[in-house]
C-alpha cells in the first residue's frame, strides 16, 4: 500500500498536540513534567516543515520528520522519537505491507535499545513499540489487534518499576503510573492504524 503521507503527518501531529496536557500530567508524576510540551513543540515544528517534508519521497520525508524532532524536542524524547522516524525512513519500502511496517518498526526498536540503553520491561516507549513490532512482523496482525495491543502494552507499564530514564530515579515510587513515552507511542500507533485502515 502507498503510505498517505500528508494524512499521516497531519493526523500524527494533531493527535500528539491534542494529547499534550495528558502527556504532561503523566510526566509530572514520574518525570520532568515536560513530555507533552516537548512532543507538542516537536510536532508543531514538523507541521511548520510540512511542505518541505511532503515534497520528498516517503523514506526521505520520514527521515526529515525524525531530524526535525531531534532538533526541536527537548529532553530524551527528541533523540528517541527522532531515531524512530529516521530508522523507519531508512527501512520502509515505498509501498509497504503491514509485515514491512513490522520489520521497519523492529529495526527501530533495535536502534532505540542502542540509543536509550533500554530493554522491553524497563517502563519506556519500548514497552509499546517492541510488542507491536513483533505482532506486525508475525503476519497475523489486523489494525484492531495492533490498536488493542498498543493500549494494553501502555497500561502494562503502570505496575512496572522504571529501570531507565528520568523515572528510574524514583525507584518504587515510579510504580502505579503509566509511562508517558509508552502513552505517546500508543497515541502514534493508533493514529497510524486509523489512517491506514481508512486508506486500505
Amino acid at each position: 500500500m502507498a503510505l498517505p503521507l500528508e494524512t499521516l503527518l497531519d493526523t500524527l501531529s494533531a493527535r500528539i498536540i491534542a494529547a499534550a496536557d495528558e502527556l504532561t500530567e503523566l510526566d509530572s508524576a514520574i518525570g520532568d513534567a515536560d513530555h507533552g510540551l516537548n512532543m507538542k513543540r516537536g510536532f508543531e515544528a514538523v507541521q511548520a516543515e510540512r511542505q518541505n517534508i511532503l515534497a520528498k519521497p516517503t523514506g526521505e520525508a520520514l527521515k526529515t520528520v525524525g531530524m526535525t524532532l531531534v532538533m526541536k524536542v527537548g529532553g530524551a524524547s527528541g533523540p528517541l522519537y527522532g531515531t524512530l522516524f529516521m530508522t523507519l525512513g531508512k527501512e520502509l519500502p515505498e509501498q509497504p505491507t503491514l509485515a514491512d511496517i513490522g520489520r521497519a518498526l523492529q529495526a527501530s526498536v533495535v536502534a532505540l535499545k542502542a540509543r536509550g540503553k533500554a530493554e522491553v520491561g524497563n517502563k519506556t516507549m519500548l514497552d509499546v513499540l517492541g510488542p507491536v513490532a513483533a505482532h506486525l512482523e508475525s503476519g497475523t496482525a489486523s489494525f484492531d489487534s495492533v490498536r488493542s495491543l498498543a493500549t494494553e502494552s501502555a497500561k502494562a507499564t503502570i505496575p512496572m518499576k522504571a529501570i531507565r530514564g528520568r523515572a528510574s530515579f524514583l525507584g518504587d515510587r515510579s510504580i502505579g503510573h503509566m509511562d508517558p513515552g509508552a502513552r505517546s507511542s500508543e497515541i502514534l500507533i493508533a493514529a497510524v492504524c486509523d489512517v491506514l485502515e481508512d486508506k486500505s
